[in-house]
Order: C-alpha cells, then sequence, then structure tokens
C-alpha cells in the first residue's frame, strides 16, 4: 500500500500535456437526456455499508452499486454504448435510430466491460463489433462478447499490445476505433465516452444527504475516476477529498503524477484485471491532476481481502471494484487522507462478480 499527495492540485498548476488534451466533460443533462429514452436505462442503488464503516473507524460508508447497470453488469454501459447511441441519433437525424449503424464497423481492446458495452451499443443500432483481447483475458469472456454478436480477435500479451492491434486494424480496415482511453490525436470518442459516465456521478449525487467528506476513485486508465471526480467537483466543490486507487503493479497515474510527466508503468499481472493497465488516459490524467488529492496504490491480496468482506455483507463482486473499498480500510491511506470518526466515505462497486 502506497499514498501520495497531488502537488499539482495542492500547487494549483496544470499537468504539462498537449494543449490540445481536454479536461473531462461535466455536461451530465446530454447523458441523462438520452438515457431517459432507453427502456433499459434504470437508476442504480446506493447502499449504506455500517460494518465497513466500523471496520474503517467512520461515520458511515456509501457504495454506488454499479452491477445491475444496464443488464451489462458494470458502469461501462455507460461508456461505449453511449457514445455509439449518439452516432447513431446524428445519422438518425430525429427518426428512429435503431439499426440505422448497419454500415459501420466499431473496433477496440478490452480487458473486460468496455468491450461489452461496445458490443451492446453495436448490436442495438446495426454495427458490427470487432473486439481485440490479449492472450490474459480468460476465454469465458471472449465467448459473452460473442454471444452479444461481436467478433473476437485475440493479439497481444498484456492490454497494451491489444490497443495497439485495435489501432492498427482501426487504420488498416477502416473502421472507427472506440477506446476507453486517450493520448495524442484521438481524444473525441474518448472524451465522449468518459461524458456518459457522468449519469453515474450525478445519480449519486442525488441521492445523498450530505456530500461525502472522502472519495475512493479506482482507476485503470482512469476514465471513470476522472469523468466522475469532475462532476463530483462541480457539485460538491473542494471540501470532499478525493483519493484515486491503482493496483500496485500498475501505478501509471500515481507514477506520472510523481514524475511530473506520461509515464508507462511496469510490473506483473494483476488479479485487478480491469485496472491493469499500465498506461492512463491522457484526458484522465489532465483531469485528475487537477481534481484528486491523493493517489493511493494497493495490493493483490488487499483487494481479494475487500471481496471476502463485501461478500459477507451480500455484494458480491470483484477485486477490481472492490478497489476503493480496499483503500479506505487500509489505515495508512486512511491516516494520509485525514480520515477519522466524523467522515462520510464512498466508494464504487464497479461491477458484478
Amino acid at each position: 500500500m502506497a499514498i501520495v499527495e497531488n502537488r499539482w492540485r495542492l500547487e494549483g498548476k496544470s499537468f504539462p500535456l498537449d494543449a490540445q488534451i481536454p479536461f473531462p466533460s461535466t455536461d451530465a443533462a446530454a447523458v441523462l437526456e438520452l438515457l431517459s429514452r432507453c427502456p433499459a436505462a434504470r437508476e442504480t442503488p446506493l447502499l449504506a455499508a455500517p460494518a465497513l464503516a466500523s471496520r474503517s473507524n467512520a461515520d458511515c460508508v456509501y457504495l454506488k452499486d454499479e452491477r445491475g447497470r444496464m443488464g451489462l453488469g458494470s458502469f461501462k454501459a455507460l461508456g461505449a454504448a453511449y457514445v455509439i447511441a449518439r452516432e447513431a441519433c446524428n445519422a438518425a437525424g430525429g427518426g428512429d435510430p435503431v439499426g440505422i449503424l448497419k454500415d459501420r464497423s466499431f473496433v477496440t481492446a478490452s480487458a473486460g466491460n468496455h468491450g461489452l458495452s461496445v458490443a451492446a451499443g453495436c448490436r442495438v443500432f446495426g454495427a458490427h463489433a470487432i473486439i481485440y483481447l490479449s492472450q490474459t483475458v480468460p476465454e469465458g469472456f471472449a465467448r459473452k462478447l460473442a454471444a452479444k454478436g461481436a467478433e473476437v480477435r485475440r493479439e497481444g500479451v498484456d492490454y497494451e499490445a491489444s490497443m495497439a492491434a485495435a489501432a492498427n486494424a482501426a487504420e488498416r480496415e477502416g473502421l472507427t476505433l472506440l477506446s476507453d482511453s486517450s493520448w495524442d490525436g484521438y481524444t473525441e470518442l474518448p472524451h465522449r465516452l468518459m461524458e456518459g459516465y457522468l449519469a453515474m456521478a450525478a445519480e449519486t449525487c442525488g441521492q445523498m444527504d450530505e456530500a461525502p467528506t472522502h472519495l475512493f476513485l479506482q482507476a485503470g486508465v482512469g476514465g471513470m475516476a476522472a469523468a466522475v471526480a469532475a462532476l463530483f467537483r462541480e457539485r460538491w466543490g473542494n471540501a470532499p477529498m478525493i483519493v484515486v486507487v491503482e493496483p500496485e503493479v500498475a501505478p501509471a497515474l500515481k507514477g506520472s503524477i510523481e514524475a511530473g510527466t506520461f509515464i508507462s508503468a511496469s510490473g506483473p499481472v494483476s488479479n485487478m484485471g480491469r485496472l491493469d493497465c499500465k498506461e492512463p488516459s491522457f484526458i484522465a490524467l489532465r483531469g485528475l491532476a487537477r481534481d484528486a488529492d491523493f493517489f493511493a496504490t494497493v495490493s493483490d491480496a488487499a483487494a481479494a481481502g475487500a471481496v471476502d468482506l463485501l461478500a459477507a455483507e451480500g455484494v458480491d463482486t470483484t477485486p477490481s471494484a472492490a478497489a476503493g473499498v480496499a483503500a479506505l480500510l487500509d489505515e495508512t491511506i486512511r491516516a494520509a487522507a485525514g480520515c477519522g470518526p466524523q467522515s462520510r466515505m464512498l466508494a464504487i462497486i464497479s461491477e458484478e462478480a
């Protein structure tokens, strides 16, 4: 376990990235308007977790439970599928968008739920989904994607290698690349994708009687954490302490913040597979450098322990989704972030088991 304070936020300085890299959107109204037209869209619950509050010596702990999001089992249902829905609505020009993208193909790489969101969006609006998986992704997930109509291609030893393969295929075959990360020269679609996550943040704000004092947001490339943090800052101001949590073997955001420049992390495979990303999204890095107070890492063992504690409370999930909870349970991280008996903590259970 490790935690560092974000000097970029402390000093009020912008993280040194190209000026063309945007900050995350805070336009939740656009997302909520589109979701209001989707029969599968339902607000996900906010759970009280008194046993976790007792273990962490806090006044209360709340969990935003994304396991049932739109039948896809994770918050990612708000990302790529939202982008594809926007593309379809624009193409329909006020008409029926269902099936209108039959001449479009979207390609991406995925370590998990992002691929399901691409596949689901493509299936509704008639597009073809091509998902690249690295060799570390379980075959069971490949079968899930195929069941949703996606074409699955295996390439690369890790997520970064499979994303490079997807980008090459997009250029070679004239496909639309729909990544959940961003880099120099590729920001428009991931910026829109991150915008989709604002629905989750807006719901949470409406479900809480008062702002939390501490937010624990797990991050892979950082898209969810950055989008949620941006809206929470807009709605709740500077008072809540925001802690971004990564696997200790993939501290790409934390390492970049410490180094003062974009870096790639290196390390073995983590049991937090959805978070095991060795390069941060540029948009996420820009936003979190402005909005996060701390960057922390947790071990595989701590994440697995958090899964067991959550299961005992009837919340079945994965190490990736429990990483924020693992951080709030850690005494060193809590002490550095100023947690105490009056703290009101919030974490996101980002996917089902």
